[in-house]
Order: structure tokens, then sequence, then C-alpha cells
């Protein structure tokens, strides 16, 4: 199913202007900051979607993949690197544009040598949750109806349903929420247009809007998302997978029935049976 227009997430990448990084700029630090954490040198590594680890002392080689050159010019729904061929993949800001996401957490999980480590940051359900209820709400007034205006972004037990079916080992998933103010609705908007983020939806409506839609929905937003300050804020949520490419090394679930204490030994409580199953 496509869900986004891929030519047009390249169109709103190429309008992404400085200064309009943050919440990539942050996904960057943490995800750098967790692998700091983990005792192992990365001969070879890719990151997706940023510029940033250029330098990382854990990381020997690096290759920058996006769809408008870097190093290597590619797309994570066709992942260009052959079997068992990397160390590391990290993906910045960019798997909740893709479409068929089991498929591409799949390839890069083949990508990787066995024992090779896979880290990801990008947008959860929460995101943008103020926007995407205002809009709807201004498009039910104006229109009787909705369109598609805001991402359908995963949420963090998908991610991890996700994982286990990509055959990732030890998958990690967590998340974080970030809250922005800004002076209005669109401030917001305007931002979201400097970080490459407008709408790339397949199903999107195609016809402009008007100003009254935006109007009415500005409104909507700064009644029911204000802040004492006259400010109006957003919600970003960050999703962040860890997993490893498997390995005979790595720790393993025992098998079952092999437990030798039992769970009310373990919690110091008293085991009572339920009676013989009919």
């Amino acid at each position: 199913m496509q869900v986004f227009d891929r030519q047009r997430i390249r169109h709103n990448r190429s309008r992404a202007r400085a200064g309009h990084d943050f919440l990539h700029a942050h996904a960057i630090e943490s995800l750098s900051e967790r692998l700091l954490d983990i005792n192992r040198r990365f001969d070879r590594a890719v990151l997706i979607g940023a510029d940033a680890f250029n330098h990382h002392e854990k990381i020997g080689q690096l290759w920058r993949m996006g769809w408008d050159g870097g190093d290597i010019a590619g797309d994570e729904e066709f992942f260009p690197f052959a079997p068992a061929s990397l160390d590391l993949i990290v993906s910045v800001m960019s798997l909740h544009k893709v479409n068929d996401v089991p498929g591409a957490l799949l390839q890069m999980r083949r990508a990787l040598k066995p024992d090779g480590l896979f880290l990801a940051a990008f947008a959860g359900g929460e995101t943008l949750c103020e926007l995407r209820e205002s809009l709807m709400q201004a498009e039910i007034a104006r229109r009787g109806g909705t369109s598609p205006r805001v991402f359908p972004f995963m949420h963090k037990p998908d991610a991890g349903a996700l994982m286990q079916r990509a055959q990732f080992a030890l998958p990690v998933v967590d998340s974080e929420r970030i809250i922005a103010t800004y002076g209005n609705p669109l401030k917001l908007m305007h931002e979201l247009r400097g970080m490459g983020e407008g709408n790339a939806i397949v199903a999107r409506d195609r016809q402009s809007p008007g100003k009254a839609l935006f109007t009415t929905a500005c409104d909507y937003y700064q009644t029911h998302f204000n802040e004492p300050d006259g400010t109006v804020r957003a919600t970003f949520e960050i999703i962040y997978m860890t997993g490893w490419s498997p390995h005979e090394s790595q720790q393993q679930p025992l098998a079952r029935g092999s437990g030798k204490i039992s769970l009310a030994d373990a919690l110091g409580s008293v085991e009572q049976s339920a009676g013989e199953r009919p």
C-alpha cells in the first residue's frame, strides 16, 4: 500500500532550511549517546537521513545514504547494500515516511553482519496530535468531512512488533515526548515546512483548502492548546529502536520448561492449586 508520495517527500526535503532542524538535532544527539554506551567499535557504518556522526569515536568508515546524493544515493525501501556487509546502520527521522516499514527493516537487518547493530529514531504516534485535531475539527466545520493532512505515525507497541517480525535479536523500543511552544499555529506550520515535513500523503487533498480552513483551525488550536503565556504547544514523540543481527554469542532465552525455580519461590509467595483442568 502506498501511503506516502515518495516524490513529494523528496520535494519537501529539498525545501528544508537550516535553523528548523531542532527535532533532528535532538534525535541525532540521543542516538550518538546511545552509541557511546556500547562497548565496541563499528568498522563499516551507514547513516540514513542526517549528516552527523562523521567523526564519532565508535565508527570507522561511514557512508551517508540519502535521496539527494550524499555518499550513496539510496532508499530504505530498496536498500542498496549486500547481505552481511555492514556493522552498523543508523536511521535518523526517516522511517515514519517509509511505505513498507516491515520490508525496509528486513532489508536492513539482512545487510548487517552477524551481531551488527541497528539504531533508529523516528516520529511516533503522539506527534502533532494538537495540529491533527485542529485541522480535523476545522474541516468538519467547514466541509462536513475530513482529508488526511498529518502523517499516520506509528505507535510504540507496533514498532516492537515490527522489530520482532524483521527478526532482530535483543530488540528494544522506547520513546520520549517533547513539548515545543510557538507564538501561534501558523509558526508551527512554518517550522514543519522548514523541517521538510510537509504533507506527503498520497490521499491528500490536492486542491487549495483556502484561508478560511486554516483560520478556523488556528482558532480551534489557540482555544484548546494554549499556554498561560499566550503561546500554543505542540507535541512531538520520538520512538527509538535498537536491535542486533542474530549471532550465537548473544544471550538466548532458556528452553521452555527448563526452569529450576518456581515463580512462587522467586516472589516469596505460596503456590496455590487452581484445581484440576476440565
